[in-house]
C-alpha cells in the first residue's frame, strides 16, 4: 500500500503554496478541502442533510451551502460546529478512502507516495489514523493573521477566532513528525519541500 503523509497547517501558514510545490515532483496529492466543496456545492450528497439540519438560511440561491453564513453560525455555537462536522467528516474521509484506494490499484501510478492535505488532521482522530506520517506548515501567528486576511478578505476578529477553534500551534508542532517553516520567502520553502520530497521518496516510497 503507497504510504500516506498527512499534511496540515494552521489557517493562514501556506498549505496550498506548500502542496503545490509537492505537486511539481508529481507527488499525488488527496486534498480533504477540496472534497468538502465538492460535497456542499450544488447538488453535493452533503447538501440535503445541511438543510435537512440547519434550514434554508445556510443554502444559497444556487442550492449550495452558504459558507459565509455557516461560518459565521459555527464559531459562535458550539453545537452546531459539532453538528455540520458530524455530517461533513464522514462522507470527507469515505471519499478520501476512496481516492487512496484508487491509488493503490492504480498501474500507472507514479507518485512514490500520497500527501494528504487535511486542515483539521490533528484535531479529527478519524483522519489522523489515514496517515502514517505527519507534516506541519508553521509560520509566526502574526503572519498567519496577515496572510488570512489579505487572501479572504475576512476581518482580523474573525481570523483570531478561526484561530482559537483549531488546535495550538504549540501542540500542532509537537505532534508534527516533519516541519515546514514558512516565515521566509519562495526559494527558502521550495528547498524545504525538495528536501523533505527526497527524504519521503528515499525513506518511505512504498512502504505500508
Amino acid at each position: 500500500m503507497i504510504y500516506r503523509v498527512g499534511l496540515t497547517g494552521g489557517i493562514g501558514s501556506g498549505k496550498s503554496t506548500v502542496t503545490s510545490l509537492f505537486k511539481e515532483y508529481g507527488v499525488l496529492v488527496i486534498d480533504s478541502d477540496v472534497i468538502s466543496h465538492q460535497v456542499t456545492q450544488s447538488g453535493g450528497i452533503a447538501i440535503a442533510e445541511i438543510h435537512a439540519t440547519f434550514g434554508d438560511d445556510y443554502i444559497d440561491s444556487n442550492g449550495a451551502l452558504d459558507r459565509a453564513r455557516m461560518r459565521q453560525l459555527i464559531f459562535s455555537d458550539h453545537a452546531a460546529k459539532l453538528s455540520l462536522e458530524a455530517i461533513l467528516h464522514p462522507l470527507i474521509r469515505a471519499e478520501i478512502l476512496v481516492q487512496i484506494g484508487n491509488a493503490n490499484t492504480s498501474s500507472t501510478l507514479a507518485s512514490p507516495y500520497l500527501l494528504l492535505v487535511i486542515p483539521l488532521l490533528f484535531e479529527t482522530p478519524s483522519y489522523h489514523e489515514l496517515v502514517q506520517r505527519t507534516l506541519v506548515v508553521d509560520c509566526a501567528e502574526t503572519t498567519q493573521v496577515a496572510r488570512t486576511i489579505q487572501r479572504s478578505g475576512l476581518d482580523e476578529q474573525t481570523v483570531h477566532t478561526i484561530m482559537a477553534s483549531q488546535i495550538t500551534r504549540a501542540e500542532r508542532l509537537r505532534l508534527a513528525d516533519e516541519i515546514i517553516q514558512n516565515d521566509g520567502n519562495l526559494d527558502t520553502l521550495r528547498q524545504q519541500v525538495h528536501q523533505l520530497h527526497l527524504h519521503y521518496k528515499c525513506n518511505f516510497s512504498g512502504v505500508d
